[in-house]
């Protein structure tokens, strides 16, 4: 009996062939109810046939990776032979350790990659081969696009991009029966993983209307106003594009310049307040800030033609109106964050045209206003995917919230896709309650409009730096906005990478403290100080190269948040009386969070 515990071949035998086929039954069964979830809305015409458009762009691309190699026959030798260089490699090495000699491994997997942590994948000969020939192929694949010398660097950015998707989703640990980990699970449940796996799928693909959605958390476990967006506070004014949030102070006294802050409309606001460990919002109240926040619409077809201008001027203009009205104070400081930061710096420099010097300081979170470095989401941005996207939104006035929430999971897919297929769909196991992945799949539409603006003038065109962006008959000039700046970056972030944010500073007219923070795009900004995460850096001005002032800056451990609030105070620190939401005749529309963030997809 010892024996055959060691025997390590016993965990991939069927423990019980009858539990075993009833439940592969069972799988067929719960298949076509998937099936059938995926047809229905497509045979009732609510979901459109799959355009070709994505898959053109990908077949053309990748195309022009293959001539390059392939028109000159010493090229395409030569790539030859480095791939079968390391397959010979990896077979000599596999008849050594055949033969019970050492070998050493061909190829080894990053150390951060979490695909091949089960010992079974060093351990048994079998999946320690189908990993190191499917790392060899994929790194292989990757090195010709990157060789690829003749061709421009956005076409080989989304050759790049495409063949680690196509390398991602090909990887050996998606696959039961090429991952030991799965294997064993199956074998050991007798399938009933399979079985719970595709009733998730089936349930998935029902809640996304025809399309996956993957659930990256327990969606039962969260609900907006009740343990995600908790900060006090009313909504004090709504119109057809936000609602302004004034939340409740806890100070005797606050700052007399009031903060609004201009959230992304690119998911929700409540990244910021997510709970009351991580909220930012409820941190600044506690600060002596008097917050209001925009929250805006998760827009339908009646917003369809609502423009960039429209937000400016019904979101960030409307609502400084509404602060005047609420606090009597007309100078504000000012937060954007993500695209919220670019329509604030949009807006800035209308301001700064048109003399409207509300606006007193103005801080961005990983916001963008120059396109040049803008990271892995340019992949998705040329003359002819604008296109097709501007083709798909007017049909209906929008751009769907799944279309972008799953250009945001491609950036990351082996963090935020296939672990969740795998876990999901494979072991049959319902995902962690996660706040964080809960907001990240709380997707929100794009108006048509406004979303067909942004990417023509700020990715592609890059025109709010260049000089030539027009707002409401204003060309738009940033060295004119000279008030102070303080801009927040993060070291790892693929959305706004930090180089992209340092560049974007040396446009302003005014004296801009360029802050880098650890972590990324969410974690980087959401870092309480009572966690004691991460870092920061700082140094002098963003002049000269990011690289350059990094290796110059100086670095403090844990949260910025501090850092800013002194920043803000030692601009205005003068206090006055706290001011509650409704003073001053001001109408109470409703309790926050709002019923506009409540809208869901």
């Amino acid at each position: 009996m010892t024996e055959d515990r060691q025997n390590p071949l016993l965990q991939y035998i069927v423990k019980n062939p009858e539990a075993f086929a009833q439940n592969l039954a069972k799988v067929v069964e719960n298949a076509g109810k998937a099936m059938a979830a995926y047809v229905e809305p497509r045979e009732k015409g609510d979901i459109r046939p799959v355009s070709t458009d994505d898959l053109t762009a990908i077949v053309k691309t990748l195309s022009q990776v293959g001539e390059y190699w392939i028109s000159d026959p010493h090229r395409a030798v030569e790539a030859q032979t480095r791939l079968w260089n390391n397959y010979i490699s990896l077979w000599n090495s596999s008849l050594k350790r055949m033969m019970g000699e050492e070998a050493t491994p061909s190829v080894k997997p990053d150390p951060r990659d979490k695909r091949f942590q089960d010992p079974e994948w060093n351990d048994n000969q079998f999946f320690d081969f189908v990993k190191q020939l499917y790392l060899i192929t994929s790194q292989w694949a990757e090195e010709m696009v990157a060789d690829a010398a003749e061709l421009d660097d956005h076409t080989r950015h989304k050759a790049d991009f495409y063949v680690k998707q196509i390398a991602n989703a090909l990887s050996p640990s998606n696959f039961v029966l090429t991952n030991p980990e799965l294997l064993r699970e199956t074998l050991e449940s007798n399938g009933e993983n399979l079985v719970k796996g595709m009733q998730l799928l089936a349930e998935d693909i029902k809640a996304g209307k025809g399309e996956l959605r993957i659930r990256q958390s327990d969606p039962t476990k969260f609900k907006v106003g009740t343990n995600l967006a908790m900060t006090p506070g009313k909504v004090i004014a709504q119109n057809d594009v936000c609602q302004v949030i004034q939340y409740t102070p806890t100070t005797d006294q606050v700052l007399k310049r009031p903060l609004m802050i201009v959230p992304p409309w690119i998911n929700k606001f409540y990244i910021l307040d997510l709970n009351p460990e991580k909220s930012f919002i409820r941190w600044a109240v506690e600060q002596g800030h008097t917050v209001f926040v925009i929250s805006w619409v998760n827009p339908d077809r009646r917003q369809a033609q609502k423009s960039f201008e429209h937000y400016m001027r019904e979101g960030i203009l409307e609502t400084l109106d509404v602060i005047k009205r609420a606090t009597g104070e007309e100078e504000v400081n000012a937060i954007g964050y993500c695209v919220g930061g670019t329509l604030l710096g949009v807006t800035l420099a209308y301001m700064a045209a048109m003399g409207d010097e509300r606006i007193k300081s103005a801080t961005f979170f990983t916001t963008q206003v120059d396109f040049t470095h803008a990271g892995d989401l340019k992949v998705f941005v040329d003359e002819d995917q604008i296109a097709a996207v501007e083709r798909e939104m007017s049909e209906k006035g929008y751009l769907e919230g799944s279309k972008m929430s799953t250009a945001f999971n491609l950036l990351r897919s082996n963090d935020l896709i296939w672990p969740y297929v795998v876990n999901n769909y494979l072991k049959g196991r319902e995902p962690f309650p996660f706040d964080l992945l809960y907001w990240n799949s709380d997707s929100t539409r794009m108006p048509a409009a406004n979303h067909s603006f942004y990417l023509r003038n700020c990715y592609l065109e890059n025109r709010l730096t260049k000089g030539e962006m027009e707002i409401a008959g204003e060309t738009l000039d940033l060295r004119k906005v000279m008030i102070p700046i303080y801009n927040l970056a993060a070291r790892e972030d693929h959305i706004a990478p930090a180089k992209s944010v340092y560049l974007g500073s040396q446009y302003f007219g005014g004296d801009v403290t360029y802050v880098l923070a650890g972590s990324g795009h969410i974690a980087g900004v959401v870092n309480p100080p009572e966690k004691k995460k991460y870092q920061y850096w700082l140094d002098g001005k963003p002049q000269g190269e990011l690289e350059d002032w990094i290796a110059s800056a100086e670095e403090h451990p844990g949260s910025w948040w501090p850092h800013w609030d002194a920043w803000i105070r030692s601009i205005d620190d003068t206090r006055v009386k706290a001011r509650k939401p409704g003073a001053r005749r001001m109408k109470i529309i409703e309790d926050a969070p709002g019923s506009y963030v409540k809208t869901q997809v």
